[in-house]
């Protein structure tokens, strides 16, 4: 089945927290975080796909809700972490008793995947002898966590944001009988190519040609001139022209605002741990199996979005793939952020409504 709502208007996007997903919620920064229990799940001598292994994987988690009901996984960006979900734009949107994902009526899993957050990662002491692992590695984690660890059987919902989207789709063809929907947000179901991937090679060449970088065993936290140019790439990249200029309509407010994320920024990120998540991203392409998806499948994607920008056509073209598979462009307005506009829950909670309602047994 193929529906899809196409929008003309100016492709506008926002700055995101770190790359294209942001660690900061559009929908709430800073503000309440829901009550959730954190955990780790370690896996001994992990073998990652490209035949690298780690003697202990650890994979950090966070849950919300009883485990007996059913469960909800949601899978975050590249370089953010389940704690984006805890905040108001978002569980404070879907989570309370009543909403959509009630957390009184589901147990709600939320990873910090590989490389990001709490989980291993690069940063931890590795650093550039860190397996390099990619999206499928990912993903068998994230399954291994649910059925080894939490005694998941079956999903009612996998859903994603950004990077965690794009893992919706892979998980639809790795366990097509292991959930009733899927709800990826804020990505296109091919290889990145294009922009996309131009965009990122230029933000992992940065860091690689910085002679600062020393192959990942720099001695000062972090390469200065890669990392400042690789954040530059990925601020352009999640810009939102419209919505910058309402926010900054100075000049004097514009160099307020990149000094400020610049100086945020530089001290939170590790070269190392940017640099292998957008790497991560190298495989990924679930386009030629997107018939062997068998949930009911909803694509939310933003027409002011430049990371998936609306004119590439792909989404229209591939979700006729998808045996039962439906597409939404949302139309810009002054509540979306670009490609941010994934994690303000309130812009898209009625497509994620049509799509439990249509899944239900």
């Amino acid at each position: 089945m193929f529906s899809i709502k196409n929008v003309a208007g100016f492709v506008v996007a926002i700055a995101l927290g770190c790359a294209f997903a942001s660690t900061q919620d559009p929908g709430g920064p800073g503000g309440r975080m829901f009550p959730s229990t954190e955990g780790d799940f370690v896996i001994k001598d992990y073998k990652f796909k490209s035949g690298e292994t780690l003697d202990e994987l650890r994979l950090h988690y966070r849950t919300v809700g009883k485990a007996s009901n059913p469960a909800v996984l949601i899978m975050h960006g590249t370089g953010g972490s389940g704690t984006q979900f805890l905040r108001d734009g978002f569980a404070g949107q879907l989570f309370n008793p009543g909403q959509l994902l009630d957390s009184t009526k589901y147990f709600i899993v939320l990873p910090d995947d590989v490389g990001h957050g709490k989980s291993s990662k690069p940063s931890d002491g590795l650093h550039a002898k860190f397996p390099h692992y990619d999206y499928d590695d990912m993903i068998d984690c994230e399954y291994r966590l649910l059925t080894e660890h939490l005694g998941v059987k079956h999903l009612r919902l996998v859903m994603g944001t950004s990077m965690g989207g794009m893992h919706s789709w892979l998980w639809g063809e790795a366990y097509p009988d292991f959930m009733d929907a899927l709800m990826p947000l804020a990505s296109l179901p091919v290889q990145i190519a294009g922009r996309n991937r131009v965009t990122r090679k230029m933000a992992m060449d940065a860091i690689r040609n910085d002679p600062a970088w020393m192959n990942g065993e720099y001695k000062t936290q972090p390469p200065v001139q890669g990392l400042t140019t690789a954040i530059d790439v990925l601020l352009w990249m999640g810009s939102a022209p419209l919505y910058w200029q309402s926010q900054y309509p100075t000049r004097d407010a514009a160099d307020k605002y990149l000094d400020e994320q610049m100086k945020s920024r530089m001290r939170t990120t590790d070269a190392n741990d940017l640099l292998y998540q957008f790497d991560s991203s190298r495989n990924y392409n679930p386009q030629p199996k997107l018939g062997s998806i068998k949930a009911p499948l909803l694509a939310v994607n933003s027409a002011d979005d430049q990371v998936n920008p609306p004119e590439l056509g792909i989404l229209e073209r591939e979700i006729k793939n998808v045996p039962h598979g439906r597409a939404i462009v949302l139309p810009i307005t002054a509540d979306t952020r670009g490609h941010g506009t994934h994690t303000i829950a309130k812009i898209w909670q009625k497509y994620l409504a049509e799509l439990l309602e249509q899944s239900k047994h």
